[in-house]
């Protein structure tokens, strides 16, 4: 049975895009089942449109408050039944309510190396504070913010002459790798949150995630060992 992905975002899409191609030649294993909006001016409906992915955008905007609009998505969500619901650039807090509804099935990607600057302006914060790398993380979602167990690392050395902007673009390569490879974990049955704690392969991983890096194959076959 095709695995059934939906797909939350509020801007471009590029990490919507990375994960669209990723299962084109293989729609038997998973497939997009419909991209949902914030912002009715998001690029990324389009990217979706193109790829004849079914979209919606309810514009937060237009609800009384975060409780009444994150009700209105779970609604529409559970009409499609999906397996898996994936956060790519969703600028939203969401509500415990609709976290604790798909706990266990629902992932994010965040442009820092978590725990380090949970929320907005990642790039930034790293430039002021002078680090020596950045990168991205990909985690199972929990009602604290850009807290919940983490699942995959990639970093990236920051340059001496590095831009918010030009540091964002290397970042947002990496993550184009990071987030089809641990949708096709989770696809593949491989990864899973167990008692609050991320498993791969039935074994718990380390507090800090996986590190892209620090494996000299393709982690696509990597079988994660204790």
């Amino acid at each position: 049975m095709t695995f059934r992905i939906l797909v939350l975002i509020s801007g471009s899409g590029t990490n919507l895009q990375a994960l669209i191609d990723s299962l084109q030649a293989r729609p038997d294993e998973g497939q997009i089942v419909a991209v949902i909006s914030n912002r009715p001016e998001a690029k990324g409906l389009e990217r979706a449109r193109q790829a004849g992915i079914p979209t919606l955008a309810l514009d937060n905007r237009d609800y009384l408050d975060r409780e009444h609009y994150d009700q209105a998505v779970i609604e529409h969500i559970d009409q499609l039944k999906p397996d898996l619901v994936l956060l790519a650039g969703f600028m939203r807090i969401l509500t415990p309510t609709f976290v604790e509804h798909y706990r266990g099935l629902l992932l994010n990607i965040h442009p820092s190396l978590l725990p380090k600057y949970k929320g907005l302006h990642t790039h930034q914060r790293a430039l002021d504070a002078g680090d020596g790398e950045h990168g991205s993380t990909v985690h199972f979602v929990t009602p604290e913010l850009d807290g919940g167990p983490l699942i995959l690392q990639a970093t990236v050395a920051i340059a001496p002459d590095d831009t918010p902007a030009s540091l964002a673009a290397r970042v947002q390569q990496q993550e184009h790798q990071l987030y089809p490879l641990v949708m096709d974990w989770f696809i593949q049955g491989r990864l899973r949150l167990i008692d609050g704690q991320a498993q791969l392969d039935g074994h718990a991983l380390p507090s800090g995630g996986l590190k892209l890096q620090d494996h000299n194959h393709d982690l696509r076959e990597h079988h994660y060992a204790s």
